[in-house]
């Protein structure tokens, strides 16, 4: 018995030991900024996400810290937003060290409103982020503007003496511009803009951003239910389909009542009219993300307490489909909380404007200047016909076209100097509009890799900020290609049609037998009860209960009480 009991006591310390060694393991990470600095710190194996989200707030000194978010990207190119409530190492899955990237989650309604300057500071280093991958677009007009804010607030007023003719083109706002534009940016950076401090340019920037149409986007490609290229995005003020150069849809978020998907499908319910929108992401991971990020957005932005927060099925049966909740303020708590702040402001070490030429970091995304003209080109109108403008006001409801001279989209320094056209006229935005990468893009990967020098994590994760067009919106397959790639994803859809419905049926017979096993559970604990009803009685008099009471159950249950009398003398012996 002594020796049974020692050796049970040498197997639990063994256990506890490596159970120890495991949970102590460490794991380094890195975190890109938006002044795209980086934050390395090492994590427990057992760390949630809140934990290296309260560390990086820390750094920062940053207590308006819920508009922020931290997002990744795993091997198959597809971004995600870390969860807080979940360990980081169960949901990272790619090997350690692992780097992910700070960034703006929840855009603020107002923006310049925001309580503390490091907050609005954050927050215009992701808009001037979006504003240079194209994410936002505007007029050409606002576009001089907010680029001349952009100097005013980063290299402080103008100096002869400093800044020479042709200053304002060695620095990339945009991720195409004309020389036009960038007169226009040096004109208004010398005579209108003389004696603001970066924080009152930050905050004019920010005013002047918030009340483009496009604020807010982070659009994810989709195709409606005709095949035709869409983005769908969520902004503070609702859901948006953009189009072409059309907002095709707008929904507030008091009228969007439930979000639903399936697979690669996307459904949005309205209780206008009963509205269904249908969508299809170009993978089911990709469609699983969309979805978490309208729930999210959904209920930061329309609740009005935490509390009304509820967990989120992607399905009306509880035994299909995934099912998540957003954990964290909605964006009333959070404003009142800001107002409650009461200390001094925070030092902002700004990292200043540096011209693009010189300094690789002001480049967020991949340049194509290595890249063959004819792919150039091909990327370009490519790009050009998915997305030429996003013109549309997001408060209002009529749709409306835009016309050359009104709409922004820049170009590209890489371009060859032989497009005139599209420099003085009509821009484009270049690697900006898709936040996912889905398609096979190694000859831009492999450029972006020569140019920078970064590591595969970081530049996955700049390759997902500037995006890549869609395989099947180049121009560079022929017409005998594009009818096998047609051929070869109907094939597959097919196959993932068949394998969706084999798992559906298998997940509702493994849930019918596992409600069968409980039922049958509860009859034998209640027939071995002393429970005194008729139904109960006539079973107990059956000759089969009583074969199963005295065959079966009772020595089950002497087994289980000598093995329980056996442990407890042990936990007293020792």
């Amino acid at each position: 018995m002594a020796q049974r009991g020692a050796s049970l006591k040498k197997m639990l310390s063994r256990f506890m030991s490596g159970s120890i060694r495991n949970l102590e393991r460490e794991y380094n990470c890195t975190v890109r900024l938006l002044d795209d600095t980086e934050y390395t710190c090492t994590i427990q194996r057992d760390a949630k996400g809140q934990y290296l989200f309260d560390l990086i707030c820390h750094h920062l000194n940053l207590l308006e810290k819920d508009y922020f978010g931290i997002r990744y990207v795993d091997p198959d190119k597809q971004r995600h937003w870390l969860e807080f409530t979940k360990s980081i190492v169960k949901q990272m899955k790619s090997q350690p060290p692992f780097t992910m990237c700070l960034r703006v989650k929840f855009y603020p309604p107002d923006p310049a409103a925001l309580k503390e300057e490091i907050t609005r500071y954050l927050v215009f280093l992701q808009i001037k982020r979006d504003l240079y991958h194209g994410r936002l677009l505007c007029k050409t007009s606002d576009a001089a503007m907010l680029a001349a804010y952009i100097l005013q607030a980063e290299i402080g007023n103008y100096d002869p003496g400093k800044h020479p003719e042709g200053y304002s083109s060695k620095f990339q706002f945009f991720p195409k511009q004309s020389e036009k534009l960038e007169r226009r940016i040096a004109e208004i950076h010398k005579t209108e803009l003389i004696g603001q401090t970066p924080e009152t340019s930050e905050r004019n920037f920010l005013q002047k951003a918030q009340m483009l149409e496009t604020y807010g986007v982070d659009p994810h490609p989709c195709k409606d239910v005709s095949g035709n290229p869409a983005f769908l995005a969520f902004t503070p003020f609702g859901f948006v389909v953009l189009q072409g150069n059309k907002r095709v849809h707008f929904l507030k978020w008091n009228e969007v009542t439930k979000l639903k998907f399936e697979g690669k499908t996307f459904h949005i319910y309205a209780n206008q009219k009963e509205i269904i929108l249908t969508y299809f992401a170009p993978t089911p991971e990709a469609c699983k993300h969309l979805w978490k990020c309208g729930v999210e957005n959904q209920a930061f932005y329309k609740l009005e307490k935490s509390s009304q927060v509820r967990t989120v099925s992607s399905s009306n049966l509880f035994f299909k489909g995934s099912r998540f909740r957003y954990s964290g303020r909605v964006a009333k708590e959070v404003m009142e909380q800001s107002a409650k702040i009461k200390r001094e402001p925070p030092e902002i070490h700004r990292a200043g404007l540096v011209p693009s030429r010189s300094c690789p970091s002001i480049t967020h995304g991949p340049r194509l200047s290595s890249v063959p003209r004819t792919r150039r080109r091909a990327v370009h109108i490519s790009i050009m016909e998915g997305l030429e403008s996003l013109r549309d006001s997001a408060h209002s409801t009529p749709v409306r076209s835009v016309s050359h001279g009104e709409s922004f989209i820049p170009r590209s320094r890489s371009q060859a100097t032989d497009e005139a056209i599209i420099s003085d006229e009509a821009y484009s935005p270049s690697d900006s509009v898709l936040p996912t990468p889905v398609a096979d893009h190694s000859m831009e990967l492999s450029v972006s890799r020569q140019i920078n020098g970064a590591p595969c994590s970081i530049e996955e994760e700049k390759e997902s900020e500037a995006g890549t067009p869609l395989q099947e919106e180049r121009g560079d397959f022929g017409a005998e290609g594009k009818s096998g790639q047609e051929g070869s994803d109907s094939a597959l859809s097919e196959v993932e049609q068949v394998n969706k419905f084999v798992l559906s049926v298998l997940r509702l017979l493994l849930v019918t037998i596992g409600l069968l096993f409980v039922l049958l559970l509860l009859l034998i604990i209640l027939t071995e009860s002393d429970l005194d009803i008729a139904f109960l009685s006539d079973i107990r008099q059956t000759p089969e209960f009583e074969q199963f009471h005295f065959e079966y159950f009772c020595p089950l249950r002497r087994w289980f009480a000598c093995k329980l009398r056996w442990v407890g003398g042990l936990l007293i012996n020792n």
